[in-house]
């Protein structure tokens, strides 16, 4: 057992240190991994409640523990033996009187055997003098290398370096055709080295790889380029040789590359669909504006094409506005659960706010998304996430309803959701509500992918710098216009929610 002043110090060092363990045994010695952090919840425990707890007594006096000791000491150092004949105390408890009465005569144990305070620093004396290698004075004293080098930081520290004694020069060959003969390997070796640097370069620069790419895992076209890169400055032959290329796979490929190119005019057409839809469309729905103009192209060839010419949809993920203030009123039950299929329009709705933060400042969108087709049944948009905000978008998605159409609304549990101007113009309008569960967003899934897509395709990877508050309500306005009638989905057959709505003979 420890006593109190012992616990107070090792406290006063693990708050010190930041609470590391390892800092405070290797200063004080003690006490156990484990046992620390329990000292530590009792120290706090003891300031709240102001009770000290004590600690408790040894039954046994200081000479017993003294006898204890000695006796251990004198009849070779066992533990076991010593508890067996004395009859006191646990194995443990001599341990810790032995390490507290007589630190210097614990032994360390190597291969099954001790070894003394002065056998290790015999060991260390002879490593610092030493002519030989430290592997044979480990021999002699039978330890491991290892283990010595182990015993020689714990004596004279990690900062005291043992070098062996450098070696002589290897000699140079007295003959002179020796001699050129080596000169010419080592230019050899020197151009080697330059043709693979010239080499990893190239494939960095030209071809975008990475550094520590394999040379020859690279693609014939790949390396027919950096042969056409390099070859004025090193010998054709060296260079296939480098790359692992045949002589006639290179011949084939240049002229492969003479030839002009089968895409060109269809090259030029994606790019234009590209930009014209404000980079917001990827292979899939770019094929489809093709097959609209009766061009067939395979889904891969877009593909291929688009990755050419770096025509990439980026998207960047930021935090996320909440609206979330705490469970002030009851909250509706989730009736929609996670179910966002609907037979016909105006049968579930989804609901949520989003902020879009500009350096002009910061613009919200509360939107209506209908469930059958994801058409934005309606929209608000102002500076400030409040009543007036959702309780617009409301009345102008109430004014399209026909006569017995009561559609579900599904929201997170914000507090615009549970204000009473909302849970009026619900119940007026015949409405039924329905939340998600506390903090989990999946169960409004489909409201959070029409935020993410909206914001892949006109918010995110755009400087605002320079833009007003209203030119941006402006541009989010335009864009859920051209989101209804314009922006075609896939999963309706590659045309918009409106047009889908037509075709059905809905009215839009």
């Amino acid at each position: 057992m420890y006593s109190r002043e012992k616990f107070k110090k090792a406290i006063e060092l693990y708050i010190k240190y930041d609470k590391s363990v390892a800092a405070v045994i290797r200063e004080l010695g003690y006490p156990s991994r484990k046992a620390l952090p329990r000292w530590y919840k009792r120290y706090l425990k003891e300031q709240e409640t102001g009770i000290v707890r004590h600690t408790r007594r040894s039954k046994y006096s200081m000479e017993q523990k003294k006898a204890a000791v000695e006796y251990y000491l004198e009849h070779g150092h066992c533990l076991s033996r010593a508890v067996k004949t004395l009859g006191y105390p646990s194995r443990q408890q001599l341990r810790l009187w032995r390490d507290e009465l007589a630190p210097d005569t614990r032994k360390s144990r190597i291969g099954g055997v001790k070894y003394t305070q002065e056998q290790k620093e015999d060991a260390v004396m002879s490593l610092c003098t030493r002519e030989g290698s430290a592997m044979e004075i480990a021999k002699d004293f039978g330890i491991t290398r290892a283990a010595l080098y182990n015993w020689k930081n714990s004596l004279l520290g990690k900062e005291v370096r043992i070098t062996m004694p450098k070696s002589e020069d290897r000699s140079l060959p007295d003959d002179k055709d020796a001699l050129l003969s080596e000169i010419d390997q080592l230019k050899r070796q020197i151009r080697r080295l330059k043709l693979e640097k010239d080499i990893l370069e190239g494939a960095v620069e030209l071809i975008k790889k990475d550094p520590g790419i394999d040379l020859k895992s690279l693609a014939n076209t790949e390396k027919a380029t950096l042969v056409d890169a390099l070859k004025s400055e090193h010998p054709l032959n060296a260079l296939l040789d480098c790359l692992g290329m045949a002589r006639s796979s290179y011949f084939y490929h240049r002229k492969i590359a003479a030839l002009p190119d089968k895409y060109e005019e269809l090259r030029r057409r994606i790019v234009k669909l590209f930009h014209e839809n404000c980079g917001r469309y990827g292979y899939r729905r770019i094929q489809i504006l093709l097959i609209r103009e009766e061009r067939h192209v395979s889904e891969k060839v877009v593909r291929h094409i688009m990755s050419e010419s770096d025509l990439v949809v980026v998207g960047k993920k930021k935090r996320k506005y909440s609206s979330y203030q705490g469970e002030s009123h009851p909250a509706a039950d989730n009736l929609i659960d996670r179910d966002f299929y609907a037979e016909a329009p105006n049968v579930k709705w989804l609901t949520d706010i989003t902020e879009f933060a500009i350096p002009a400042g910061k613009v919200y969108l509360s939107p209506i998304v209908d469930c059958f087709d994801g058409l934005v049944t309606s929209w608000s948009i102002g500076t400030s996430p409040n009543a007036e905000l959702v309780n617009t978008m409301l009345d102008r998605a109430t004014i399209t309803l026909t006569e017995g159409e009561h559609p579900l609304v599904h929201s997170d549990r914000g507090s615009h959701y549970r204000w009473p101007g909302w849970i009026s113009r619900m119940e007026e309008a015949g409405l039924e509500r329905s939340m998600s569960r506390k903090g989990c967003p999946p169960d409004n899934a489909a409201c959070e992918g029409f935020f993410g897509r909206l914001k892949n395709e006109m918010f995110y990877d755009r400087s605002w710098t320079g833009v007003g508050i209203e030119e941006f309500m402006e541009i989010l306005n335009r864009y859920l216009v051209w989101h209804n009638k314009k922006r075609i989905k896939l999963s309706l057959g590659g045309i918009s929610p409106l047009e889908y709505r037509l075709s059905l003979g809905l009215a839009a």
